[in-house]
C-alpha cells in the first residue's frame, strides 16, 4: 500500500506550523476582548499598562479605522463592516476590541487584562427566530441581511392533490470546527511595502488579494505562507480581524515579526460557527410515496457580522439550494434568511448547511411514510434522482450528474443488515429490553464547485478554477505547484498520485509544494470538497502537457515515431521495441543544461502550467444507515451499527478516502449528539472550555462499515470529493433512529441524554 507521502514529517513530529515559527526580534500579540455582548463603547485607557513594556493600539490608532466587507451583488443584501477592532459600538462577546504587543505572551496577556474597557449595554439579539433586541446593525433594522426566494412549480396547487401533508418545525444546534491546531497569524513587514504573513489560512491567496486591498499594497508585494496546518474544516477559509489587525500593528514595527497563537478559549468564543438554523417545512406526497411538493421558510442565524470573503449568505443559500438533496421535487418553495445576532459571526463549516438539510428532508420522508404505512426504505427509493434522470435539473437550477444514491442506499442497507436488525427490533418489543431503532440518510455532496456551479452569494469573484505548474527538473525528478492547501486531506499524496499517473513516472520522483503564494501562480485554496475534482485537474492537465513535450523531444532526438512511444516509471519506450529508448533524467538533462542538443523549435525546460474549471462541478452520492439502543432510565444513546455507501468517482488512493469519510462521519455524530454552543439571554457564550463544549472521542464513534460504488465524474481524473459527505447523514440517522426506538419525533439538535430522556417521558405520559 502507498504510504502517504506527508507521514513521515507528521508522525515524527517534524512537521512545521506557524505556532512553531520563532523568528528573529519576535515579539507577542495578545487581544483585548469585549465581555459584553452588545453595547456602546464609550472608552478604553491603557495607562494600567504603564512599566509593562507593551504597546496598546485601538481602533483610534493610525491606521486601524478600518474594516472588512464581504460584498455580494445578490438583490437585497445588507452590506456590513467588520472592525478590525472595535470603535463605537461591541456586537458580540469576545470582538476584539484593543491588540497587545509585549516580547512575550505572558507579558502580552497581563498587560491585556490591565487595559480599562467601559462599554454601555444594549439590548442584546440572541436567537435570530425571535423578536429583535437592538438591531445589530443600523443598516438593518429587523436583522435581516439577506434574503432570497427558490420558487418552483405550483406548490399550492400540488400540496392541494396530496394524498397526505405533514409539517415539521425543526430546529439544528449552533456548533464550530474546532480543528486541533487553532488560528495563528505571524507578520512581517521587511521594509515599509513588502509585508510577508504566514497563516493557518485555508485561503492563501485570498488572504492575500484583501491584505493588498486594504493595506494598499501591490499584490507582488504582499506573500502570504501557510505552512503545515493542523485541521481547518471551513473555520480556516476566513479572514478574520485578527489577522488584519496584526498586519497593521507590526507596520508601526517594520522589521519586528508580531506573533499571535489563539487559545481555546478564543477560538471557542470568537472563531466562527455554524449549523444555527430553524425550518418550518411542509411536503405533500400522493399515496404511492411520491414527493409532490415542498415548501420551506428557513432562517440562519449568521452572528454579528457578515464574514469576509463569504458574506451572510454562506448558510442560507446553500441551505435553499440543496434543501430537497437527491430527491426529486418539481414543486419548490423556500424562502431563506440570513440574521444577524449578537453572538459570533457564522461562516463556512464542513458540509456548510446540508447536515440541516438532510435531517430535514429525511425527517419530512419518514413522517410521510409513517403517515402512508410505507416502509422507509421504500419511500426513498420511489423519489430519489436515478441514472435515467441525470442529468437532472434542480428546481433550484443545480444540474446533477451522478444518480446512484438508489444504488448506495441498497448497498448501505444490505452491509448494515437492516432485515437482521428489524427482527431484533421486533423480538425487544415482544420480549423487553432496551429499544432499539434504525435510521437512515441519503444525500448528494456537491463537490468540486465550477464558475456555472455556485449556489453562492454572488461575490465579487467565482471561485471555479485552479492553476498547478508541473516541471520536470533537470535530474529527471518532479515538483508540483499548486495553488491549494491541506489541512490533514493527504493532498501531497493524491496530487503527487494524479501527476505520476498522467505524467508517467513514480510517485517517489514527484514532490507536491503548496500553501505559497510566491510560489503558486494562483489557487482559490481548500473548501467545498474541491482539491481533488479541481486542483487534480488542473494537476493532470499540466502533467499530460509536459509529457507531451518529453514525448516530442525524444521523438526528435532519436528520430522516432511520436505517436509510437510511450512514458512509463520514468522511462520512454518504443511500442514493440524490447530496450527502452531513453529515460526522463537523460531528457531532462538535454531540455535544461545540453541546449545546444535541442532540435530546431524546440525551447528549453519541461514545464506546463495549466488551469481547470469542471463548470459545473460534480455531485457525489452517499447513504448511511445506522442501528442505536436507548437507555431509558438515562437518555443515553449506544451506536450498535453504522454503514455508508458512497460513490466518490474513481479512487485515486483508497486509504484518504477512506479517512476522509470516517473522519466526516465521526464529525457528523459528534454535532448530533454532543456539540451545542449555548448563549445565555445577555449573549455570554455559555461554553467557551472543552469541559462545556462536547467533542465526540473514541468512545462516541462506533466501527463503521464503509463501501463505495465508483462511478466516473466527467473530468479529467474522474473524481468526485468526499470530504463533507460523511457529515451530511449523521442528524438525520441518529433523530431518525431513536423516533423508530422510542416512538417520538425529535426536532431539536443536539440528541443529548437530556433531551432523549425527556422523550422517553413524554411517550410514557401520553
Amino acid at each position: 500500500m502507498l504510504r502517504r507521502k506527508e507521514d513521515p514529517r507528521l508522525l515524527t513530529g517534524r512537521g512545521r506550523f506557524v505556532s512553531d515559527l520563532e523568528l528573529p526580534r519576535m515579539r507577542h500579540v495578545a487581544f483585548v476582548r469585549s465581555d459584553i455582548a452588545h453595547g456602546r463603547l464609550l472608552a478604553v485607557h491603557d495607562s494600567g499598562t504603564a512599566g509593562l513594556d507593551a504597546v496598546v493600539f485601538t481602533a483610534a490608532s493610525p491606521g486601524f479605522a478600518i474594516g472588512l466587507r464581504a460584498r455580494s451583488a445578490l438583490p437585497g443584501y445588507v452590506e456590513t463592516e467588520q472592525p478590525v477592532l472595535a470603535r463605537d459600538r461591541v456586537r458580540f462577546a469576545g470582538e476584539a476590541i484593543a491588540l497587545v504587543v509585549a516580547p512575550d505572551r505572558y507579558l502580552a496577556e497581563d498587560a491585556a487584562e490591565a487595559v480599562e474597557v467601559h462599554i454601555e449595554p444594549l439590548a442584546p439579539s440572541v436567537i435570530a427566530w425571535e423578536p429583535p433586541g437592538h438591531p445589530v446593525h443600523a443598516a438593518a433594522a429587523d436583522n435581516v441581511l439577506l434574503e432570497r426566494r427558490f420558487s418552483a412549480g405550483d406548490v399550492d396547487a400540488a400540496l392541494g392533490d396530496a394524498a397526505v401533508v405533514v409539517q415539521r418545525t425543526l430546529v439544528t444546534n449552533r456548533h464550530g470546527g474546532v480543528p486541533l491546531e487553532g488560528r495563528a497569524t505571524v507578520a512581517r513587514w521587511d521594509d515599509p511595502t513588502h509585508l510577508t504573513v504566514w497563516s493557518g489560512t485555508q485561503v492563501p491567496h485570498l488572504v492575500r488579494n484583501l491584505l493588498a486591498e486594504l493595506l494598499g499594497l501591490a499584490e507582488s508585494n504582499v506573500r502570504v505562507i501557510a505552512p503545515d496546518v493542523g485541521g481547518g474544516f471551513g473555520v480556516k477559509a476566513v479572514l478574520y480581524p485578527e489577522d488584519v489587525a496584526v498586519c497593521l500593528a507590526a507596520r508601526t514595527l517594520v522589521g519586528i515579526p508580531l506573533k499571535w497563537v489563539e487559545d481555546r478559549s478564543e477560538h471557542l468564543r470568537t472563531a466562527t460557527h455554524a449549523r444555527d438554523h430553524r425550518y418550518v417545512a411542509t411536503a405533500g406526497f400522493d399515496r404511492d410515496g411520491r414527493l409532490l411538493a415542498l415548501r420551506a421558510e428557513v432562517t440562519c442565524n449568521v452572528g454579528a457580522y457578515s464574514v469576509y470573503p463569504w458574506t451572510a449568505g454562506i448558510e442560507p443559500l446553500m441551505a435553499g439550494g440543496l434543501l430537497a438533496g437527491p430527491y426529486k421535487v418539481a414543486n419548490y418553495d423556500c424562502t431563506v434568511r440570513g440574521v444577524a445576532t449578537n453572538t459570533a459571526p457564522s461562516g463556512p463549516y464542513r458540509g456548510v448547511a446540508r447536515p440541516a438539510t438532510v435531517f430535514v428532508m429525511e425527517a419530512l420522508l419518514d413522517e410521510g411514510a409513517r403517515a402512508l404505512h410505507l416502509d422507509p426504505v421504500e419511500i426513498r427509493r420511489a423519489n430519489l434522482i436515478g441514472p435515467d434522470d441525470i442529468p437532472y435539473r434542480m428546481a433550484t437550477k443545480l444540474v446533477d450528474d451522478t444518480g446512484h444514491y438508489g444504488e448506495c442506499l441498497d448497498r448501505a442497507v444490505g452491509l448494515l443488515g437492516i432485515d437482521r436488525w428489524r427482527a431484533e427490533q421486533a423480538r425487544r418489543r415482544v420480549e423487553g429490553g432496551p429499544p432499539i431503532g434504525i435510521g437512515l440518510a441519503c444525500y448528494n455532496e456537491l463537490t468540486g464547485l465550477g464558475r456555472a456551479a455556485s449556489a453562492g452569494p454572488r461575490m465579487p469573484f467565482r471561485t471555479g478554477h485552479e492553476a498547478c505548474t508541473v516541471r520536470v527538473n533537470p535530474d529527471g525528478r518532479v515538483l508540483v505547484v499548486s495553488g491549494v492547501t491541506s489541512q490533514g486531506q493527504g493532498l501531497e499524496t493524491t496530487l503527487a498520485q494524479v501527476v505520476a499517473a498522467a505524467l508517467g513516472v513514480e510517485v517517489d520522483d514527484v514532490e507536491v509544494r503548496y500553501g505559497d503564494t510566491n510560489e503558486a501562480l494562483w489557487g482559490f485554496g481548500a473548501f467545498s470538497s474541491r482539491q481533488a475534482v479541481i486542483a487534480g485537474g488542473a494537476a493532470h492537465r499540466s502533467a499530460e502537457a509536459v509529457r507531451a513535450q518529453v514525448l516530442r523531444l525524444a521523438a526528435e532526438l532519436h528520430e522516432a515515431s511520436e505517436a509510437d512511444l510511450d512514458l512509463r516509471h520514468g522511462v520512454v519506450h518504443v511500442a514493440g521495441a524490447a530496450e527502452p529508448l531513453c529515460n526522463l533524467a537523460e531528457l531532462a538533462r538535454i531540455a535544461y543544461l545540453e541546449s545546444n542538443r535541442l532540435p530546431a523549435g524546440i525551447e528549453p525546460g519541461l514545464e506546463a502550467t495549466r488551469f481547470y474549471d469542471p463548470v459545473l462541478g460534480a455531485f457525489a452520492a452517499g447513504a448511511q444507515a445506522a442501528v442505536v439502543e436507548v437507555d431509558r432510565d438515562s437518555g443515553a444513546v449506544t451506536i450498535l451499527d453504522w454503514a455508508c455507501v458512497e460513490d466518490p468517482g474513481r479512487v485515486v488512493n483508497h486509504a484518504i478516502v477512506q479517512g476522509q469519510v470516517i473522519g466526516s462521519i465521526a464529525q457528523g455524530i459528534g454535532g448530533a449528539l454532543l456539540e451545542h454552543h449555548v448563549y445565555d439571554e445577555l449573549g455570554t457564550l455559555r461554553t467557551a472550555t472543552l469541559a462545556d463544549y462536547l467533542l465526540p472521542t473514541t468512545l462516541d464513534v462506533p466501527r463503521i462499515k464503509l463501501e463505495h460504488v465508483s462511478h466516473p465524474a466527467d473530468n479529467p481524473t474522474g473524481v468526485r470529493g468526499v470530504g463533507e459527505g460523511g457529515t451530511l447523514g449523521p442528524n438525520a440517522v441518529l433523530a431518525g433512529a431513536l423516533a423508530d426506538a422510542l416512538g417520538v419525533a425529535f426536532d431539536h439538535l443536539p440528541l443529548s441524554p437530556e433531551s432523549v430522556w425527556r422523550a422517553v417521558r413524554r411517550r410514557a405520559n401520553g
